[in-house]
């Protein structure tokens, strides 16, 4: 301390200076030309007159800190944490606060410490929120529930930073014992929330409980709410969801609130890795006409004040020197990324040490094999005078709507309906050695034949998959079952394409460019049966999210969290 406390007075030359940058301040939105002198792992001084035992030539070029993803889960790239971060890190992303219910409710207690200890020495912080909700709601089947004790072991044990999204709103919200029970085993930390429409009283009941925070806003008018109620407001840009735009004009009217609001993935894609991260919500909202500083301050300062990280997310002495040179703040293009003083990226490419040197990741024993339902099994009987209930997808929203439709009938069998665009679904138990599933319909996903099926199921992460014949489904769960997981196409009894996720069905080891392209070939073998949605395995695995309105399908059944719970494929109401 009293060295860096020399170099902050000049009177002890730093490490290295870098010189001639504009440095974006994010403490009052502006511009600075100044010098900013690094000693060790932190900043020593920004202003001039510092020198150093290396110059880093930053004419013409913005300094900006190292950005942060407030709410991201890693294992929904598909990429080991390792493999994760070596890609951000390229984009000038410095931390991350994970949430690994993904892992979680594969691996139980397992899952988490996997990703603790896959995590360490990487370019990239990665900071874990324990599984508030493992199970999501009483209504799926993970591995095993992590209940008060779990989390609280969680925290002894130093893996986590803070309390992952709390899902089940309506235990918030009416006193549930044991969610409230995890709340108290948190302790002071952060709470992240998981509110999507909540509102009124209700939303006041959600915050009373100490939540401050949430992802789920897709209106500007539901973001007001939450952010006049003292929450924290996340704007998530993922990949297949994008709620950024529609929420950017709170803070394109009223800058101010940048200091409340920060922009989040949630759930990005390797192949979307691949164009940008945080860099790319920069670009996103400068192209859209906010600020370029008022848009970095939500991806740095704005998640470090959030997260209690007081030793980051701005340019400032005493800070971790976890910094990025941009050409301009605008275009966000990466040259390079300091982490912990130590240059990490140069010239758009990682570099290369023995400490930050990808690992080899501790794989997992493959899960036990899963017998696929039978033909007969998958059969839906019709009973007569009934209606269906339908899943209809709400483009571009995590959320659904129940839809009420005639089925498709033959051989007095419901029948999944091309020219309609309803799709047979089903939800497979995979953590335990049992036959269970669930059948349903889904409207909107644009398949015309054949079935896709994925390991990837929000949240318990059972098998799922969708298709226009029984035959079809079959094919693609068989080829799950036997692998323990992954991303599959079929038609009839072939395999089209397959995608292996070795890592707890969830994950791969390959690099982000090589999994990047197998996704994409395995992608173009469901478009292929017709679908249009971008990322399609993506937008299947959130059909099983129960704690999303209205309408879901879990090994359980059909779910509305609003209703309760529970609900029937049909109902009955007389035709007219």
């Amino acid at each position: 301390m009293k060295d860096l406390l020399a170099v902050a007075r000049g009177e002890k030359p730093a490490d290295f200076v870098v010189k001639g940058a504009r440095v974006a301040n994010v403490f009052t939105l502006e511009y600075e030309d100044a010098d900013v002198a690094v000693y060790g792992e932190k900043i020593a001084g920004v202003g001039k007159g510092y020198e150093g035992r290396s110059v880093v030539d930053g004419k013409g070029k913005v300094l900006i800190p190292g950005m942060i993803d407030g709410h991201v889960h890693i294992e929904s790239s598909m990429l080991v944490p390792e493999v994760f971060a070596d890609q951000v890190a390229l984009h000038g992303t410095t931390a991350v606060m994970s949430d690994p219910h993904e892992i979680a409710n594969v691996l139980g207690m397992r899952g988490v410490e996997y990703m603790y200890m896959a995590s360490r020495g990487l370019p990239v912080d990665v900071f874990l929120g324990a599984p508030s909700c493992v199970p999501a709601s009483e209504f799926e089947t993970p591995f095993e529930g992590l209940e008060m004790d779990r989390i609280r072991e969680m925290f002894r044990r130093g893996w986590c930073q803070h309390l992952g999204e709390v899902m089940n709103f309506p235990g918030v919200i009416g006193g549930d014992d044991a969610i409230w029970g995890k709340i108290q085993a948190a302790g002071d930390v952060p709470l992240t929330g998981h509110a999507p429409g909540v509102s009124g009283s209700g939303l006041c009941a959600y915050i009373a409980g100490g939540i401050s925070s949430d992802h789920e806003s897709s209106r500007p008018e539901e973001g007001l709410e939450k952010l006049r109620r003292g929450m924290w407001l996340m704007m998530r840009e993922g990949s297949s969801t994008h709620d950024l735009g529609r929420l950017l004009p709170l803070v394109l009217e009223r800058p101010q609130l940048s200091s409340r609001c920060m922009v989040v993935s949630d759930d990005v894609s390797a192949q979307d890795l691949l164009k940008g991260h945080m860099d790319e919500k920069i670009r996103i909202m400068a192209g859209n006409g906010l600020d370029p500083l008022v848009a970095l301050r939500m991806v740095t300062l704005s998640p470090a004040e959030y997260f209690g990280l007081k030793d980051r997310g701005a340019i400032g002495p005493g800070r971790l020197a976890d910094m990025a040179l941009v050409k301009d703040l605008e275009t966000c293009e990466i040259e390079k990324v300091w982490k912990n003083g130590q240059l990490t990226v140069d010239g758009g490419r990682r570099c290369s040490s023995e400490e930050n040197s990808r690992r080899e990741s501790v794989l997992f024993i493959k899960p036990a094999t899963v017998k696929a339902p039978t033909l007969s099994q998958l059969a839906i009987p019709f009973p007569h005078g009934a209606e269906l209930n339908v899943i209809g997808l709400n483009e571009g929203l995590l959320s659904t709507r129940k839809l009420t439709l005639r089925p498709s009938i033959r051989d007095g069998l419901a029948v999944a309906d091309a020219k309609r665009d309803i799709a047979k679904i089903v939800v497979q138990n995979r953590h335990r050695e049992t036959e269970h599933f669930a059948l349903g319909f889904v409207c909107g996903l644009g398949l015309t034949k054949g079935a896709i099926a994925s390991s990837v199921a929000h949240d318990a992460h059972n098998f799922i998959a969708v298709g226009m014949d029984d035959l079809s489904i079959a094919t693609a769960l068989a080829q799950m079952g036997e692998n323990g997981g992954g991303l599959v196409a079929a038609e009839g009894s072939t395999v089209t394409g397959y995608f292996p996720l070795p890592v707890a069905g969830l994950m791969t080891t390959l690099d982000v460019a090589t999994a990047a392209r197998g996704l994409r070939e395995v992608e173009k073998r469901a478009c292929a049966l017709g679908m249009e949605v971008p990322h399609p395995f993506m937008v299947l695995s959130f059909l099983s999210l129960s704690v999303i309105p209205e309408l879901r399908i879990t090994d359980k059944g059909y779910v509305d969290i609003t209703k309760g719970g529970i609900q029937p494929i049909f109902s009955f109401v007389e035709f007219r």
